[in-house]
């Protein structure tokens, strides 16, 4: 391999943390598991007190779909362009003012009067968009040789913030403002603005415990690769089977993850569970995913090709998703078993951005496509849930639904989970390092 002046971008083989700075482990590391905790509770917390916000804002049904597809819609919308705006602020800064605008956000929606709801909620996704982008390209920038252990990693922490989200929203509730319940809501999903600052701070510490780094590192140790940096435009991620096929395989695991967080209550409700009860096997179902992400990534980092992880991981969502058709009783097992794929998927799905890409631009690039189609198709999801409970008047359409969206994201998983890079024609060699 030849060397590479340092320009924000640098090949696969080159160890040192690229973009001209050189974080201490310690700060690189932690600062990127606190953006990770940042993605998902501000979401996560709002379901089970829905009602609640509904109740005191006088909402309908229809609102309060509205309201949580919102954050869904916005990552959809600000995805596609994050690359850009990382570009002219470098995506260091651009890191920092997303937390800071979710810091913003999450006190505005709890404040809750007037539109101060609808325009947190805005802001809240659209900061989480912008970091769901770039905490892979920043994997990709600093951690090259130990992407899957980095995104099995801040995967296991995302999930267990997005697990204790749901799991104390409504006992968080339920403590405040005594008797009148209906505006614990605040409380619930207001005290996420506390992890916001401090990864806000600690996001600025890394910064600044950064020192400019202006000499050329080659890695003699990487095996020969084509030239990273090549003359004439960048190839385009839109027009690449492979891209796609990451793309699709993000957009499938996600809509089957964001109609189960919003419905699988609804689900287990009809079938006689208690409000506590289903609220329990939703926090089992997203804390199952914490072990589930760490697996997939222990399994990845054994293989230059994640097809056969990509593909396996769907079983255990196959099994409960039969399962709740036949043997509704046993939902707390079902739940188990949708947290297993709903966990690992999410890890082999952000990985694959890291791994089919040569270039941390190109991977905010593909993160960026990914994520902005993925989201939208994951926003369609609960939509499209409900619409089939209420044509239909029974969950089993939908659950049929996910079982057929499921087969799909196994099949685009297997076809980008092949050892080779986006723009190649032939497949790469080595795409995945060791842990």
């Amino acid at each position: 391999m030849s060397g590479h002046q340092q320009t924000g971008d640098r090949p696969i083989g080159d160890r040192r943390v690229g973009y001209g700075r050189a974080p201490g482990i310690v700060l690189a590391v932690a600062g990127v598991l606190l953006v990770a905790a940042c993605l998902r509770p501000a979401i996560t917390s709002v379901g089970p007190v829905l009602g609640l916000i509904g109740a005191d804002r006088g909402l309908g049904h229809g609102a309060e779909g509205l309201l949580a597809a919102l954050p869904l819609l916005a990552f959809a919308a600000v995805s596609p362009l994050t690359h850009r705006l990382s570009r002219q602020l470098g995506i260091d800064r651009t890191v920092l003012a997303a937390l800071v605008l979710l810091t913003i956000g999450i006190v505005l929606r709890s404040v809750g009067v007037g539109g101060l709801l609808w325009a947190g909620t805005l802001l809240i996704g659209v900061a989480i968009a912008i970091n769901n982008v770039l905490v892979p390209a920043v994997v990709k920038r600093d951690f090259s040789r130990r992407i899957a252990a980095m995104t099995g990693a801040y995967t296991a922490i995302m999930n267990t913030f997005a697990a204790i989200a749901s799991g104390i929203a409504v006992p968080l509730a339920g403590l405040s403002f005594g008797p009148d319940v209906v505006h614990g809501w605040r409380t619930a999903v207001g005290i996420w603005v506390v992890l916001a600052a401090i990864g806000s701070l600690v996001w600025a510490a890394r910064m600044r415990g950064t020192e400019p780094v202006r000499t050329v590192v080659v890695d003699h140790s990487a095996p020969d690769r084509p030239s990273a940096h090549q003359s004439g435009p960048p190839h385009s991620m839109w027009r690449s089977p492979l891209a796609w096929q990451v793309t699709l395989h993000m957009g499938l695991q996600s809509t089957v993850f964001y109609t189960l967080v919003n419905w699988l209550p609804s689900i287990e409700a009809e079938s006689g569970v208690s409000p506590g009860v289903a609220g329990l096997h939703l926090f089992l179902y997203q804390a199952i995913g914490i072990g589930a992400a760490l697996s997939a990534s222990a399994l990845m980092a054994r293989s230059t090709s994640q097809r056969v992880i990509a593909g396996l991981i769907t079983v255990p969502i196959l099994f409960a998703l039969i399962g709740m058709l036949v043997r509704p009783g046993l939902l707390a097992l079902w739940a188990v078993l949708c947290g297993m794929t709903s966990g690992g998927s999410i890890t082999v799905a952000l990985a694959l951005i890291g791994l089919r890409t040569r270039l941390a631009s190109d991977t905010a690039r593909l993160s960026g496509m990914a994520q902005g189609v993925g989201y939208l198709l994951a926003a369609g999801g609960p939509v499209a849930a409900g619409a089939l409970r209420a044509l239909t008047g029974s969950w089993a359409a939908v659950i049929v639904m996910l079982m057929v969206l499921t087969v799909l994201q196994a099949v685009t998983g297997y076809l980008g989970g092949r050892d080779r890079f986006v723009g190649e024609r032939t497949s790469g060699r080595g795409a995945m390092q060791g842990p």
